[in-house]
Order: C-alpha cells, then sequence, then structure tokens
C-alpha cells in the first residue's frame, strides 16, 4: 500500500509516507502557528524519503479533526487539492483515531480538550468500533464513562496512532470533494457574534 497522509488538527504537524513497506515518519512539534508553512515542505520531505511520487500514491489521507480550526482546514484544503492534482481519492480520519489507534486494544475513551471544562470525546471497543459517538462533553461526563469501563486517552504516539488509523481505515477513501471536517462546536469566532 502506498499513500500519503497528514494531521494537523493539533499542536504538531504529523506526515507519513508509505512505499510499500517502507514508512517515512515525520511528527514536528509545538508547530500549530506554523503548519500553514511548514505543511508542504514537510510533505515533499517525506515523499523524497519513501522514494514515493504523488501519482503512485492510493490514496491521500488527513485528520478532519476535532482540533485547531484553522489547522484542520489547512489539512483539508491541502489534501483536496493534492488528490484533484493528482487523481488520487481521499482518506478522512479523525483526531480521535489517531489517538485510539495508538493505543492498540481494550475500551478506549479518545479525548480531546475542547476548553473550558468540556472534552471532545469518542468511545472505542475491543474491536476498534466507535461505540459512543463523537460529541462535545462536560468533565463530569467525561468521569462517568470512565466509571464505566473505559480507559481515557488523551495523549500518543501520532504517527503510530495516524499511520494504523489510515491502514484500518484504508477501505474508507472517497472522493476529494467528499473531505469534510468533523466540528463538534462552533468556532471562537462564531461563537462570538
Amino acid at each position: 500500500m502506498n499513500y500519503l497522509a497528514i494531521d494537523t488538527s493539533a499542536a504538531s504537524l504529523t506526515v507519513i509516507a508509505k512505499n510499500g513497506e517502507t514508512l517515512c515518519v515525520s511528527v514536528l512539534p509545538d508547530g500549530a502557528a506554523q503548519h500553514s508553512v511548514r505543511l508542504m515542505p514537510e510533505i515533499d520531505a517525506a515523499l523524497s524519503r519513501a522514494r514515493l511520487l504523488l501519482r503512485d500514491c492510493d490514496f491521500i489521507a488527513c485528520t478532519v479533526g476535532p482540533g485547531s480550526f484553522t489547522g484542520i482546514r489547512i489539512g483539508i484544503s491541502a489534501v483536496k487539492g493534492l488528490c484533484l492534482a493528482a487523481e488520487k481519492p481521499a482518506l478522512a480520519v479523525t483526531s480521535f483515531d489517531v489517538l485510539a489507534y495508538a493505543e492498540g486494544g481494550g475500551r478506549r475513551l479518545a479525548l480531546v480538550d475542547a476548553g473550558n471544562g468540556f472534552f471532545y470525546a469518542c468511545g472505542y471497543n475491543c474491536e476498534n468500533a466507535v461505540d459512543f459517538a463523537p460529541a462535545r462533553i462536560p468533565g463530569e461526563e467525561v468521569s462517568a464513562l470512565l466509571r464505566g469501563g473505559y480507559t481515557a486517552v488523551t495523549e500518543a504516539d501520532r504517527g503510530r496512532g495516524l499511520a494504523a488509523a489510515v491502514e484500518a481505515k484504508f477501505r474508507e477513501a472517497a472522493p476529494a470533494d467528499a473531505l469534510k471536517a468533523l466540528y463538534l462546536r462552533k468556532s471562537a469566532a462564531e461563537e462570538g457574534r
């Protein structure tokens, strides 16, 4: 399987290029304010290290949220453009998938801090199927879910998680115009109106 995958939803920037058995993973920490500047050079570098051309990818994947509104928009726009230029399908994975798949098995509750005492949450069962749909919930509800048998996953090896999620979900690749952000609340600018 050959693919390019990116995650711009977090403070770190993750880019993966896989060419057969060669997997090149780049995780740049603390670059949230620079995703728009760093993304394309990182994509070029990863493709070069993997000796992979965009036209040889089976699909191009990106994380669609939740997370940084700006980061998500940057990633989706870049992937849509690359898919259209190379005539390749797109694969959407969520930030929850990245967290949950990095941790492997068991009942997991993938959590992303949503601020003000809220969390974005998604629960996974032992077979990696979603059994608690993505939602924005208060901390008290998180505590109740954890008491109900989930293990919290708030941090993970984003490169490992992205690769595992992409390889588990590759059959879900679709035309690039179907790629949509997973927003569980309005942006701060929209809420301020």
